[in-house]
């Protein structure tokens, strides 16, 4: 189905790989629209209720393809980001599903920003975080000035972008960047924990309070207070709702349908 991704949906998990190994999974124009349809394809599939990002080999995503970009006539950095990598970012936190970075080796450059572009980060204790584009005189894109102060706060982000630092998992899981490091053997079972509880979980309500967090940063209280009346209304006439108090009075685990 695709040339430089592999997709597979299973239990109610959709995993979604990096597939360039060879070049560390740098972003050619390829991968980035092949990013793009994948998510409108799990956006559009009702069985999918949580979802996996990873890459190929050792890295997660070195970010931009350099060289397969040196070989071009001279592009437009504006066009490139508005037809390749924003739509990619926009469709990750405009999917009304969790999304799990399971992160596995370097994310450079716009790879870091599409880890950040996750819901959540669980990270092997070797893998390394660098907002590189520092190094080639470039400033941050794919949402790195969006989600880079949120995590860290502003004094930071200004240094970790500015310097091009490399952040090791540990460290990057003792600032806030991540959400959990384990060893790269370890890697695997601590992501299924997450994968485990999203796929049973009540997939409208949670996509509901990504909306609802996503709206926080940019929102008064005031609001925010209708806007979480306008959520609660809709999570409150849905199927798991129903689910989930009928379980609640027949003292019993509830089977949520993600509906």
């Amino acid at each position: 189905m695709y040339e430089f991704i592999k997709y597979d949906n299973s239990n109610g998990i959709a995993t979604i790989t990096l597939d360039r190994p060879e070049v560390y999974n740098a972003l050619n124009d390829g991968i980035t629209y092949e990013l793009q349809d994948v998510f409108k394809q799990v956006g559009k599939d009702a069985s999918v209720r949580v979802v996996v990002l990873t890459g190929e080999g050792k890295a997660f995503c070195s970010g931009q393809d350099l060289k397969a970009s040196s070989g071009q006539e001279k592009r437009s950095f504006i066009d490139s980001l508005h037809k390749r990598y924003n739509p990619i970012i926009r469709a990750m936190r405009n999917l009304p599903k969790p999304i799990i970075c399971r992160l596995n080796g370097v994310a450079a450059g716009a790879g870091c920003s599409i880890a950040l572009a996750c819901d959540l980060i669980v990270a092997a204790e070797e893998a390394m975080m660098t907002e590189v584009f520092v190094n080639i005189g470039l400033v941050l894109d794919s949402g790195s000035s969006y989600f880079l102060p949120r995590l860290v706060g502003s004094a930071k982000a200004f240094e970790l972008s500015t310097m091009g630092s490399r952040i090791k998992g540990k460290d990057a899981y003792d600032m806030g960047l991540i959400n959990k490091v384990v060893p790269l053997d370890q890697l695997d079972e601590a992501v299924k924990s997450y994968t485990n509880y999203y796929a049973q979980a009540p997939t409208k309500a949670i996509g509901l309070m990504k909306k609802m967090l996503n709206k926080a940063g940019n929102a008064t209280l005031d609001e925010m207070l209708e806007y979480e009346a306008y959520c609660q209304e809709i999570a409150g006439n849905s199927e798991d709702y129903k689910e989930g108090v009928t379980a609640f009075l027949e003292k019993r685990k509830a089977e949520f349908k993600g509906k």
